[in-house]
């Protein structure tokens, strides 16, 4: 009979008990998912994106189906970064998960401010999500181009003493060089992938099926994408990696977890199972058991290419 799996990670000198994670976006503040099953069940939980001030996010129409996925154009719909540090992180300190918090700016001063309120609290870890318009050099997304990923990454670096992870936006030239700009900026970890820009028109009307006429597509269609995606940046950088993008099923983290990765995150496939996350858990457990595999983090990075 085979041992029990250690299914323990330690990213960027913070432990997590198991390698799963609720994706930012897809898990609020965990007050809802709570309803169902001890949240504390999960490694950790990167929060909803937080901005400087409280957002409403974009008019509806802004979430859509599509074939093995979905499209979202939420607008980064919050209630500001003194909501969460006063009303929603003392709840989640009383949980035994990692809490990560996701930060989103137009300015690189806004992303600043926000590092330096989170690290005067408990939160473990914060998320630099740097998928968001620079509006100070023409509304191009920060994590566009490697210059401003390292330029963005740095600024923050030097404002936050929490662990830094840079989630990184697949909808560039390489992704191995802005994983390497990450890392020259001062990243301890890198997550990926963010959604990968899409649109869809009811042929009916003619009209795009969100308001914001494109969104984030998500879900197990882009599975394939960011499996190639963390292949690439574990070649390219010796980052801790949190890989996410399409897992619905044990299988797909440890795929992504073979691919490169030292966690995965797990976010659309909560909508239609709430159970996901913890389901993928015992999953991911059972296959390693069947690998006769003693500790998780023997699969990171053991693709054998041809």
């Amino acid at each position: 009979m085979n041992k029990p799996v250690n299914m323990a990670v330690t990213i960027a000198g913070v432990a997590f008990k198991n390698p799963v994670i609720a994706a930012s976006g897809a898990f609020g503040f965990g007050r809802e998912y709570d309803a169902f099953y001890d949240i504390s069940k999960l490694g950790g939980i990167s929060v909803k994106g937080l901005t400087l001030a409280p957002r409403k996010g974009n008019p509806p129409p802004r979430v859509a189906e599509t074939p093995a996925g979905m499209l979202n154009s939420v607008g980064l719909q919050n209630p500001g970064a003194a909501h969460f540090v006063e009303e929603e992180l003392p709840w989640l300190l009383k949980r035994d998960i990692v809490v990560i918090a996701n930060i989103a700016g137009n300015t690189i001063a806004e992303y600043c401010e926000m590092a330096r309120i989170l690290s005067d609290t408990g939160t473990h870890m914060v998320e630099l999500n740097i998928s968001c318009p620079n509006v100070k050099e023409g509304g191009v997304a920060f994590g566009v181009e490697p210059r401003t990923v390292e330029k963005v990454t740095r600024a923050v670096r030097d404002r936050c003493t929490k662990p830094l992870i840079v989630k990184l936006s697949p909808n560039v030239k390489s992704i191995a060089d802005t994983a390497k700009a990450a890392q020259a900026g001062g990243a301890d970890a890198v997550s990926l992938i963010n959604t990968l820009t899409g649109m869809r028109i009811d042929i009916t009307t003619r009209r795009p099926v969100l308001r914001n006429n494109v969104g984030g597509l998500s879900g197990p269609a882009v599975l394939p994408v960011a499996v190639r995606m963390v292949y690439e940046v574990r070649k390219a950088v010796d980052l801790p990696i949190i890989g996410m993008g399409g897992v619905s099923r044990g299988a797909d983290a440890a795929e992504l977890i073979i691919a490169g990765a030292d966690a995965v995150a797990v976010g659309t496939a909560c909508f239609s199972d709430p159970f996901a996350p913890v389901r993928i858990i015992d999953e991911l457990r059972q296959y390693a058991e069947s690998q006769g595999i003693c500790r998780i983090g023997e699969l990171s990075g053991s693709v054998r290419p041809y």
